[in-house]
């Protein structure tokens, strides 16, 4: 059985080694036919960095290491382009001047590479000029600039605007070479995290064609169902196939799903379901900007933004929206026009994220983790033994549990969405099926949760906002939220639950048989 290319992304390594390798060569030439310069938004750990070597070496004609891909019969393999590849990936830089000595370095490798002596004094932008005009000179082609992690010098340093604005400044002065150096250059592709607007970051480079959603290129990273159960089949033998996709696929980019490579990996490796790819990288800013921006976290399940504000960002105006959809805790569910302006429907991908990224905001909402686990633990326990009893008492008991010091140094239990929002993300961290602002043909639910064959429907209220305390399970009654799931062999619960924000917990539960 062939080894799994985990945490590789040199191609000619996965090729020497022996390792079960995607075939993505053919958008190799179907970007080399049909345009010059492209951008490309993935998420980390999505394959982008394999799909940059795969593009170095097909430019620098290393025929043999496509032997059985696509593009082996399919590329003039008699040209050698010299290549200028920079990539940002490795370390974190913190200020202008890290961040262009780092580039300096990054310069004299491709100097050196080329074999064209470290002639990188002088400014960046100038050193990049005389690397691209020389490297035209020498090999008598055009050159091929490929890019990685473009933007991760601004993303690492996101919670810090001024830190970076002056990335965002150091690399523009960088990227603004590629568009004085049209002559010189065959083809150049620019791949990272975030979609920064052209005029912050891309100044003149008004040719530049993001790829990013064009269905087209939508698997371009990522493994497609054909494309893993042929290439794994292998190590697929006795898997469960159904649960793999619950836990992995759901990638869209306005086309075909795909799978997070980088978990598949790991699952297929360590023959266990986890949160691979979530585990990778710590979503601090973003936790911290929901809660800055009072977030109503069910909400997440639903949200319908423009093309603006999943597109481009700026570092001085984020939402939680697009930092959600291009971070890759959301995915495209549907896309559909408004007049003029296009809008998208935004879902999780798969249960890795979902489940994970609710647990990472349960750290936020429950300074006690060990409370938390052990709440999660008993809040499971009693909805698998219908003791709708203890559920109650542990929820309490987890509000109670709250030091007074921590509603202190913030005001979240003044936010209403604050208390539903903790229920929620108790039960999607379980992994439960949950539907939050659940639409039925009397109005919407608060939220459902299904276990087996049981539902159960939640109704929220805060009782000193709404004024009309015991309400909350009656309007389940009255809107008549059940009839949606009566069916002979399910099993029906209303629950609703009274907040008050001066106790700041529970002061009513009720619930009965649907």
């Amino acid at each position: 059985m062939k080894k799994l290319p985990i945490g590789i992304s040199n191609l000619q390594q996965i090729v020497e080694d022996g390792y079960v390798y995607v075939d993505k060569s053919r958008y190799v030439y179907q970007l080399a036919e049909s345009g010059k310069y492209y951008f490309l938004s993935r998420p980390r750990r999505f394959g982008k960095s394999l799909f940059i070597d795969t593009l170095k070496e097909a430019f620098e004609g290393n025929r043999e290491l496509f032997k059985g891909l696509w593009l082996y019969d399919h590329w003039g393999w008699d040209k050698r382009y010299p290549i200028i590849h920079l990539s940002f990936a490795e370390g974190v830089l913190k200020t202008r001047k890290e961040l262009d000595l780092k580039i300096f370095e990054l310069l004299r490798e491709n100097y050196e590479r080329l074999e064209m002596g470290c002639q990188y004094s002088g400014s960046v932008s100038g050193c990049l000029s005389r690397l691209i005009r020389r490297a035209k000179e020498k090999f008598g082609l055009r050159a091929v600039i490929l890019i990685d992690e473009y933007d991760k010098p601004i993303l690492d340093n996101i919670a810090d605007p001024k830190a970076a604005s002056e990335m965002r400044e150091g690399l523009k002065n960088l990227y603004s070479v590629v568009k004085a150096q049209d002559a010189n250059i065959q083809f150049a592709f620019l791949t990272g995290v975030s979609k920064f607007s052209k005029v912050s970051l891309f100044s003149g480079l008004n040719n530049l064609r993001d790829i990013t959603l064009i269905p087209q290129y939508a698997t371009i990273c990522g493994y497609t169902e054909p494309e893993m159960t042929d290439v794994f089949a292998e190590h697929l033998k006795g898997k469960p196939l159904e649960e793999i996709r619950k836990w992995y696929d759901g990638y869209s980019w306005l086309g075909e799903k795909v799978y997070n490579p980088f978990s598949i990996l790991n699952y297929l490796e360590n023959n266990r379901f986890s949160n691979y790819w979530f585990e990778t990288g710590t979503p601090s800013f973003l936790i911290n900007l929901l809660k800055k921006k009072r977030y109503y976290i069910p909400a997440i399940e639903g949200i319908e933004a423009s093309e603006s504000i999943i597109g481009a960002f700026e570092v001085d105006f984020i939402e939680p929206e697009n930092l959600l959809f291009q971070a890759g805790y959301l995915t495209i569910e549907q896309e559909y026009r408004v007049a003029g302006k296009m809008f998208y429907r935004l879902r999780y991908p798969n249960m890795e994220v979902k489940s994970s990224l609710s647990d990472y905001i349960l750290n936020i909402y429950s300074p006690d983790s060990l409370l938390k686990d052990r709440s999660q633990l008993r809040i499971y326990q009693a909805m698998e033994k219908n003791d709708l009893e203890l559920m109650y008492k542990s929820f309490r008991a987890l509000f109670a549990a709250i030091p007074h010091d921590w509603y202190r140094k913030n005001n979240m239990a003044d936010y209403e969405g604050y208390y539903a929002s903790v229920f929620y993300c108790y039960f999607v961290a379980l992994g439960l099926d949950v539907t939050a602002e659940d639409t039925t043909n009397h109005g919407r639910v608060d939220m459902t949760v299904k276990l087996g064959n049981r539902v159960f429907i939640f109704e929220f209220k805060v009782v000193d906002i709404d004024k009309t305390p015991g309400t909350a399970l009656e309007q389940i009654r009255k809107k008549e939220y059940a009839d949606k799931y009566r069916s002979r062999d399910t099993e029906i619960y209303l629950i609703g639950v009274e907040f008050d924000r001066n106790d700041r917990n529970i002061v009513r539960f009720e619930w009965e048989r649907g």
